[in-house]
């Protein structure tokens, strides 16, 4: 479960892309490599800098956030940075006042020249460049699109880019030979597990060899037989509907496992977080939906694991910390040592799974109907041979879920409203065509707009 607080974060080689559909980047000890952390002040943020000093020759170049400009001139400041910039007009004026030896970049544009200077500078000195996204939210798909679109390595800790905006993620990585690294501890586990099966199983996301064939189906090896993908269940996991009627904010917020921002923290209580984690495995790599399972384990021991066809079981095991996963993409294909992170007592680790209640937790159901109507839908365009589309479910999906959490954390919305709200979403809006990623930002503000209405109607 990744716990992204920010804005999009970026350091890593330029190369063929990893994860669903792509090929593997390989990274030599030699190569210097900069490093854009976008979401710097968030929890993904905090905790990359915290593993910063533990990779040799990965050097930071910038930082972004939303409006946290004295938290992003702190850091600034504390790792040498000159190039920032704050989503905020606002808070990056105060930057610029308060820090005037920083370069400070303001909004979409702002994210847009952070990423291209980076891009240009580190091909001038010979050097690779890769963004970590940790942006919260839909926001970070703009993000994701600029990192791509400057040839980068994209280290992704924000899910909602490819649950919006997957097929055309996908088409931009691939066009542009990006490599593409899950930061998610679920996708970082599944990558590491598929890689393990041999060469056909490390093909990444974004690459044409990944994306057709019979051996390789965007990253998938012919001896995958299943993703099983983990979850805590979250802290009201076993609970009936009407003992979450009346379930608080600051009772959602208490996560038994994780320590992530207050949004990612309200959808693993309701298993949105988990639903859209499915929507993400499927893109990355190239898995369809009847073949990935969610499996909860309570304690967050187990991150994931792959079946394969000789009935093995490939699974990741360690303490729940998010920092794991971010060292494994700013280092890899190496393994960086992290004395910080705990260490799992495997004597101690009591290991039982469960199945989802996704009755009660109408969320996850939600997901892999908005997944599963999408993917219908793109594989009849492939089948056509026309460009990637898609239907604007797993947008709606997103987008009235972040309205719904928001009313949620402010009280003016019930817990299970949050269910509610987005399935009335979907019913009128989900089966609306999607052919470019402008249809995408469309379908995101016309979500946005009728989740609010939907709120407003039943306060």
């Amino acid at each position: 479960m990744t716990g992204a607080d920010g804005a999009a974060n970026d350091a890593a080689p330029r190369g063929p892309a990893a994860g669903a559909h792509g090929t593997l980047a390989a990274v030599t000890d030699a190569a210097p490599r900069h490093l854009l952390i976008l979401g710097s002040t968030g929890s993904i943020g905090r905790q990359a800098l915290e593993v910063l000093p533990q990779i040799p020759r990965l050097h930071l170049v910038g930082l972004a956030a939303g409006r946290d400009a004295a938290g992003v001139v702190e850091q600034a400041r504390a790792h040498g940075v000159r190039d920032v910039c704050l989503h905020d007009a606002g808070a990056a004026a105060e930057a610029t006042a308060t820090a005037p030896e920083l370069a400070v970049h303001a909004g979409e544009a702002g994210i847009r020249e952070l990423v291209s200077g980076a891009a240009e500078r580190a091909a001038a000195a010979g050097a690779a460049l890769t963004v970590l996204n940790g942006v919260v939210g839909a926001a970070g798909l703009r993000s994701t699109v600029a990192t791509l679109e400057a040839g980068a390595t994209l280290a992704l800790a924000n899910k909602e880019s490819m649950v919006a905006g997957g097929p055309f993620v996908l088409d931009a990585a691939r066009r542009s030979g990006s490599l593409i690294l899950p930061v998610d501890s679920e996708h970082s586990a599944l990558f590491q597990c598929i890689a393990a099966a041999g060469p056909a199983g490390a093909k990444a996301a974004g690459s044409k060899e990944a994306a057709g064939g019979d051996v390789v189906a965007a990253g998938r090896p012919r001896a995958l037989e299943e993703l099983l993908l983990t979850g805590s269940g979250g802290p009201f996991r076993g609970r009936t509907a009407a003992e979450l009627a009346a379930v608080t904010p600051e009772q959602a917020l208490a996560h038994p496992n994780w320590s992530m921002g207050p949004k990612i923290t309200i959808d693993s209580a309701t298993l949105m977080n988990k639903g859209l984690e499915l929507i993400e495995a499927h893109y990355l790599f190239g898995v369809p939906y009847e073949d990935i399972t969610v499996v909860l384990d309570p304690r967050s021991t187990v991150h994931s694991m792959a079946r394969f066809s000789d009935g093995a079981i490939l699974a990741h095991l360690g303490v729940p910390d998010m920092r794991t996963p971010i060292g494994y993409a700013l280092a890899y294909p190496e393994r960086p040592p992290l004395p910080q992170v705990r260490r799992l007592d495997v004597f101690a680790a009591a290991i039982a799974f469960e199945r989802p209640d996704t009755s009660t937790f109408r969320c996850l159901a939600l997901a892999e109907e908005a997944g599963t109507g999408a993917m219908r839908a793109e594989r009849e365009a492939e089948a056509a041979g026309a460009a990637p589309r898609t239907v604007a479910a797993p947008v709606v999906l997103n987008a009235a879920n972040e309205v719904a959490v928001a009313a949620f954390l402010e009280k003016r919305l019930p817990f299970l409203g949050i269910a509610e709200t987005v399935e009335a979403c979907l019913d009128r809006l989900g089966a609306d065509v999607l052919t470019s990623l402008d249809d995408v930002y469309a379908a995101d503000a016309a979500a946005r707009a009728v989740a609010a209405e939907a709120v407003e109607a039943r306060a």
